[in-house]
C-alpha cells in the first residue's frame, strides 16, 4: 500500500475543473439567449493602431434618443430602450422572443481612450462606436536646474 500525502482540497480541484468545462462549453448559448431577453446586448470590442472599436447588437432602435453612450475612464456604458413595435393582445400571443424594454451594458476597454472625437453609428440593428486611443506619447524630457 502506497502512501499519498493528504490534500484536503483535492476534491475541490475536480469540482472546479467540472465547472470550468461546463461554463466554457454550454453557457455561451444560454448566455446569448438570456442576454437578449434581459436587456444585456452582445458586444464585440477590438482595437486598431489608432482606435478602439465596439460593435453592439441592438435591433429595434427607432431614433438616436433611444440610446445613450458614456465613456468614463476605461469604462464604456451603453444604455437605452427598445420600444415595442406593435401592440398585441396577450391572449393572441403564442411566442415572444424579440426583446423590447430597457437595456444596459458596461464593459472595460482594453486601453485608455479619448472622449474627444468618438463617433457612433447605427445601421441594420448594429451600433458601432469608434473611440480614438488616448495619445500614448507622454514622453517628456525634463530639464535640470543647476545652481
Amino acid at each position: 500500500m502506497s502512501l499519498i500525502p493528504y490534500e484536503p482540497f483535492r476534491h475541490l480541484d475536480n469540482i472546479r475543473r467540472e465547472f470550468d468545462r461546463f461554463f466554457t462549453t454550454e453557457i455561451p448559448a444560454i448566455r446569448t439567449s438570456f442576454s437578449n431577453h434581459f436587456g444585456n446586448p452582445n458586444i464585440d470590442v477590438y482595437e486598431t493602431e489608432n482606435e478602439v472599436v465596439a460593435t453592439c447588437d441592438i435591433p429595434g432602435l427607432e431614433k438616436k434618443e433611444d440610446v445613450t453612450i458614456d465613456i468614463d475612464n476605461n469604462l464604456l456604458l451603453i444604455s437605452g430602450a427598445v420600444n415595442k413595435v406593435n401592440e398585441m393582445k396577450e391572449e393572441h400571443l403564442h411566442r415572444q422572443e424579440r426583446f423590447f424594454g430597457r437595456f444596459q451594458r458596461s464593459i472595460s476597454l482594453p486601453t485608455r481612450v479619448s472622449s474627444e472625437g468618438v463617433k457612433a453609428t447605427y445601421k441594420n440593428g448594429v451600433l458601432e462606436i469608434r473611440m480614438p486611443k488616448f495619445p500614448s506619447d507622454t514622453k517628456k524630457r525634463i530639464d535640470v536646474d543647476f545652481h
